[in-house]
């Protein structure tokens, strides 16, 4: 009960720790952090499975993902408010509990219907974790180790994705699918034991705030139906389907008017007034932009290598594998450096070599060897550690500790988004331009074109018919196209890299 229950005796403010409470409260946050984030990707490839043992199509299956990501995209902007209202320890210690339940009961659902419920309170958990994990961290470690704090947190924000398919694909292989959300529960209680230990009577000072209503109702309106439009656009072949229009208008119309309120309303749910400091507006826009580029790489390489190179998915996981074990390496040492570096000159590495790694990834063949494959994906995953460590530091320096909260659930609420952006555009992006390129390509391919006759007439004197000669033709023409689209893709983001760059250098810096 007392978990849940204000406690008679006056909380102690949350301040700075010290010796082993700090190590061990550090290390809960970040494995509640890495726990909720790992949970976004470790059931993406267990989706045929559960949808087969449960009875519903792979595509209806494809909804356990939409309802987990849809309320998290509601709660993590929410996250400033709640914090407000009960204390940031009190909440994250409710949301980790809510968390582990849910995923319990995930791992119980008797039919599909109910595990869409469930699913979605556990992403509706899922917010204040993500919000909160950051805030704390900050909160809990000296000022002159905040650098340190962020640093952690990047390593499990950023690893956890690219081990979650690895982890749920071996999951279901070698166990029961369950078992994805059975192994939340050890972890969350091990976390909960910790904090309820080391964090006992502290808390931020809690105010009694009246229930803005109408900013919620927007907020989920605006929120939730640009997540379902994310994750539904490509089923349906985006703007051409009547639902993806309704929601594309219903998304525009309240967010407009969830802005209006927010400027208005004396206790606004979401404090949109955070974007009247420069560096949080200019930090945001950069890590949101750049964040959501390179997940796009990360979405559409892993898809290319299977769908169009022959990997299976663990040697696709195998090949991309050192973007995360890159940041692992590398993300300690830049926060112990950051202090008497420029954050700026920092997150400039961090694009121009995710920009070097885009260029090496233009020149890309069908015939590029594994090895390539993994340097490329080691170099992104190198340059990762530079990025949101310093941005993040830069963007909320000048904030109260009050705001915390707020900064980072709005912050990392949009990066979610971008981050959902790209990997909605990322595969259909890579889809058309494949069709462009196809066209292109077809055309050369006519009785008049010498190389193209001496192709088939090789096939055919290799023993295939003619029928199995021009399909065989067909196949290498659209792994040829795709990799063309891959390429453009790459370009792309190299651009975009470029432009997140510029952003970076509008943030003010002023030496400590």
């Amino acid at each position: 009960m007392r978990l849940f229950a204000a406690t008679a005796a006056p909380m102690r403010p949350l301040e700075p720790m010290s010796g082993p409470a700090l190590v061990f409260v550090a290390i809960a946050i970040s494995v509640a952090n890495f726990m909720q984030t790992l949970d976004l990707t470790i059931a993406n490839v267990a989706v045929p499975t559960i949808a087969g043992d449960l009875g519903v199509a792979p595509d209806m299956g494809t909804w356990m993902l939409t309802s987990f990501a849809t309320p998290l995209a509601i709660t993590l902007p929410l996250t400033g408010w709640l914090a407000q209202r009960f204390g940031q320890v009190r909440l994250f210690r409710i949301a980790v509990v809510l968390f582990v339940l849910t995923s319990i009961l995930c791992g119980l659902a008797p039919n599909f219907e109910s595990l869409l419920v469930f699913r979605a309170l556990q992403g509706a958990a899922s917010g204040p974790i993500t919000a909160l994990s950051q805030a704390l961290l900050v909160a809990v470690f000296p000022a002159k180790k905040r650098n340190v704090a962020l640093s952690v947190w990047q390593t499990t924000t950023f690893v956890a994705p690219v081990l979650g398919p690895i982890a749920g694909g071996w999951i279901t292989d070698n166990l029961t699918w369950p078992c994805i959300f059975y192994v939340n529960a050890p972890t969350g209680a091990i976390v909960l034991l910790v904090l309820t230990r080391c964090l006992a009577g502290r808390d931020n000072p809690t105010r009694k705030l009246p229930v803005d209503v109408v900013g919620l109702l927007l907020l989920a309106a605006s929120f939730g139906s640009l997540q379902l439009l994310l994750d539904r656009g490509q089923n349906l072949d985006w703007f051409s389907a009547t639902p993806i229009r309704v929601l594309a208008a219903i998304a525009a119309v309240s967010f407009v008017a969830l802005i209006l309120w927010e400027l208005t309303d004396a206790h606004p749910i979401v404090d949109l007034r955070l974007f009247a400091d420069r560096n949080f507006t200019a930090g945001t826009i950069a890590v949101t932009l750049g964040f959501g580029v390179y997940y796009g790489a990360l979405v559409l390489v892993p898809l290319w290598l299977q769908t169009e190179q022959g990997y299976t998915a663990t040697w696709a996981g195998i090949a991309t594998a050192p973007l995360g074990l890159a940041g692992i390496v590398i993300a300690p040492l830049i926060g112990r450096i950051q202090g008497r570096i420029d954050p700026r000159r920092l997150a400039t590495v961090a694009l121009v070599g995710w920009g070097a790694a885009s260029f090496w990834r233009m020149g890309f063949n069908t015939d590029v060897p594994i090895g390539d494959i993994a340097g490329n994906s080691l170099l992104m995953g190198a340059a990762t550690a530079f990025f949101i460590t310093p941005l993040v530091s830069l963007s909320i320096a000048g904030l109260p500790r009050e705001r915390l909260p707020a900064a980072s659930g709005v912050q990392n609420a949009l990066r979610r988004i971008g981050t959902s952006v790209a990997t909605s555009i990322a595969p259909t992006y890579f889809e058309r331009r494949s069709r462009v390129h196809t066209t292109y390509l077809v055309d050369r391919i006519t009785p008049f074109d010498p190389a193209a006759t001496d192709w088939i007439n090789s096939l055919e004197h290799a023993g295939m018919s003619t029928r199995g000669a021009l399909a065989s033709v067909s196949r290498s023409i659209d792994v040829q196209a795709h990799m063309l689209a891959l390429n453009d893709f790459s370009f792309g983001c190299l651009l975009l890299f470029g432009a997140t760059l510029l952003t970076v250098w509008f943030i003010r810096y002023r030496r400590p």
